[in-house]
């Protein structure tokens, strides 16, 4: 890899930003962003075959693991941890892992990233096995944490994928499925939290929606699952229980809804036809 250039580390196209106004941050920082989105759809076909496999092991029992250090690391935990409330999965189908441990997940933990061996460890701890998926999330592609992670993995005939931000990485050499969505250099040069980590959001948002829906955690439009956590949520259920029921009484369905513990559920209790 001596030719491995980090477009993600390239010199930003801006200069003089201490000299900017308020208002040329934020258009020219709103400019950048909206690149992002498409250097995303570039990567879908890239996302399909990488979906693909997810919901078929998942199907199969398996699960999703998410591996990756410091931006990545959180957002791959951020998005694992809205699994359970949002599609009324168990906590441990989909899980994110961060180096350093959960100290990381609120502030940086020295060298945790560069430890190329840690990866598996903490991947053994959740006894990932062939049935499940790992993906290596880093925008540099170059992140020893993760690179060793998916090394391990590969070994173990385990599948993996990765999200990276930079063409032709290491860390995608290690993934069966790479996903690659080239952003180029950031406004604040080498500040991958930004166009890297929106895009690797995005591409996270995609991965685990279409993966649910996959699954049959969706009917029609609906969060049929989704956990009673809050009087919102709750509001939201009851609505969907009168409109797939035709109950006209506001304080019924949201006691069938209740009484039954989901949307899906409360349906099913008075329509077993729609299973």
């Amino acid at each position: 890899m001596t030719n491995f250039i980090k477009v993600t580390e390239q010199p930003s196209h801006y200069r003089h930003l201490d000299t900017m106004s308020v208002i040329d941050i934020l258009t020219n920082l709103n400019k950048e962003d909206k690149t992002v989105p498409y250097a995303v759809e570039k990567a879908i076909p890239q996302i399909e075959k990488l979906v693909t496999i997810i919901a078929d092991k998942m199907l199969a029992g398996g699960r999703l693991f998410y591996i990756g250090a410091g931006t990545s690391g959180r957002l791959g935990i951020l998005d694992a941890s809205e699994i359970p409330p949002t599609y009324g999965m168990p906590p441990g189908v989909v899980i994110g892992l961060i180096a350093g441990g959960e100290e990381a997940i609120q502030k940086a933990v020295e060298m945790a990233e560069d430890d190329k061996e840690q990866g598996w460890p903490d991947l053994d701890k959740h006894f990932v096995s062939d049935k499940d998926v790992v993906i290596g999330i880093a925008s540099s592609g170059t992140t020893p944490y993760v690179i060793g992670a998916l090394q391990a993995c590969r070994k173990r005939k385990i599948v993996t994928g990765c999200i990276v931000c930079n063409p032709g990485s290491p860390l995608a050499e290690h993934a069966d499925y790479a996903i690659e969505v080239i952003v180029g250099p950031e406004f604040v040069t080498g500040s991958t939290r930004m166009k890297s980590g929106t895009a690797q959001k995005l591409v996270l948002n995609m991965i685990s929606t279409s993966v649910m829906i996959l699954i049959g955690r969706v009917e029609d439009n609906t969060m049929v699952n989704m956990q009673l956590t809050n009087n919102k949520i709750i509001d939201r259920g009851t609505k969907m229980v009168m409109d797939k029921t035709g109950i006209k009484d506001y304080e019924e369905a949201k006691n069938l809804l209740l009484a039954h513990g989901s949307v899906k559920k409360a349906i099913e209790s008075i329509t077993p036809d729609s299973r």
